[in-house]
């Protein structure tokens, strides 16, 4: 499993607490993309430590259930949403200094 230092796990760790506390309603407000890709970003943020540490809740934390996002898919707020989960998960390697696990 790859190494991160504690210090950058403690930030990325706060970073999708925070992203989280912001997008908790996200459901309930398909009018604001914002709040949708923050929320996507976040889960892909939780993915990529997942697949990086080898943890089932790194952070504490779950990634939202697949099956959430199936109704949205097609719409604005869902591809807003994918695509912030997109960019959450690849900017995580990134910033870690790693490349993604081989699916």
């Amino acid at each position: 499993m790859a190494q991160i230092s504690s210090e950058l796990l403690d930030q990325l760790c706060r970073l999708i607490r925070d992203l989280r506390a912001e997008s908790a309603d996200f459901a309930d407000h398909p009018e604001d993309g914002q709040r949708w890709y923050n929320r996507g970003y976040a889960n892909g943020m939780v993915i990529g430590l997942q697949r990086l540490l080898g943890e089932a809740h790194p952070c504490g934390q779950v990634p939202d259930e697949a099956q959430l996002m199936h109704a949205h898919e097609l719409m604005a707020w869902g591809k807003a949403y994918r695509h912030g989960e997109q960019v959450g998960e690849r900017e995580t390697y990134e910033i870690s200094g790693t490349v993604p696990p081989a699916s």
